[in-house]
């Protein structure tokens, strides 16, 4: 019997003859976004909720990256972006301000907290979730030529162990959205850091391929420049607040 994830991405299947016909009569097959912008959840205080440094990150994007008026926006100039994308209460909560900004939604994928579920159904959901989402981030024509924002759960944006236990699958966006094409891009995210912006160019009239890839950190000016801005796998600061969960491993 098929599997779920099986099922869902042979739906994507088309035969060539009406590949031939939407070509001719519908203009591009593919509907690729012009940027990506991938990022992780805020520092967190539990399953459930972001601690206070996390919720002010997500009013620190807002101002300097992500809203509408943002100082030193990533959207490019004269352009809102099409989504927002988020995964877990996490996720949700860190994208919220910036979409509201913009008077858009969040899209969920949602994985959320459940007590007694085994680690390798949650795990399995996650991986559902992601592959869903890469989906439709390369086939939704709202979103062609446009610019879509990621909040995620870092084990899935790009985690070189969750991929080698799954050979022959893709299942992070490093390998859905291949980025794993580009020499640039971290095999893992790094699991101290929460302070990083993955910008993710494509050329959507030419292909799904990406063309270009940069990591950003994230420095904000007062009143939240002492938000955590540590380098890509450098520690956590030693002032770290105990109210917020530590993330060591990738």
């Amino acid at each position: 019997m098929a599997t779920l994830r099986q099922r869902r991405f042979g739906a994507l299947l088309i035969s060539p003859v009406l590949l031939l016909i939407t070509s001719l009569c519908c203009g591009p097959l593919q509907a690729v976004p012009r940027r990506l912008i991938i990022l992780r959840h805020g520092e967190k205080a539990n399953p459930y909720a972001l601690c206070g440094i996390g919720q002010q990150r997500a009013i620190a994007l807002r101002d300097t990256y992500l809203g509408r008026d943002a100082t030193e926006s990533v959207i490019p100039p004269g352009e809102s972006p099409a989504a927002f994308l988020a995964m877990t209460l996490h996720t949700v909560e860190l994208a919220t301000p910036s979409a509201q900004s913009w008077g858009l939604p969040v899209t969920t994928y949602a994985v959320v907290p459940m007590e007694g579920r085994p680690e390798h159904v949650k795990r399995e959901q996650e991986i559902e979730s992601v592959q869903t989402a890469a989906a439709d981030v390369l086939n939704n024509p709202a979103w062609h030529d446009r610019t879509v924002v990621i909040t995620w759960e870092h084990s899935t944006i790009a985690r070189e162990k969750l991929e080698r236990e799954h050979p022959g699958e893709a299942v992070t966006f490093r390998q859905l959205l291949h980025l794993d094409t580009l020499a640039n891009v971290p095999k893992s995210w790094a699991g101290n850091n929460y302070d990083y912006l993955w910008i993710v160019d494509y050329a959507p009239e030419i292909s799904d391929q990406p063309t270009g890839f940069r990591l950003q950190r994230q420095l904000f000016s007062a009143p939240f420049q002492a938000l955590p801005h540590n380098l890509w796998g450098a520690p956590l600061p030693a002032d770290y607040p105990a109210s917020c969960e530590r993330k060591v491993s990738n």
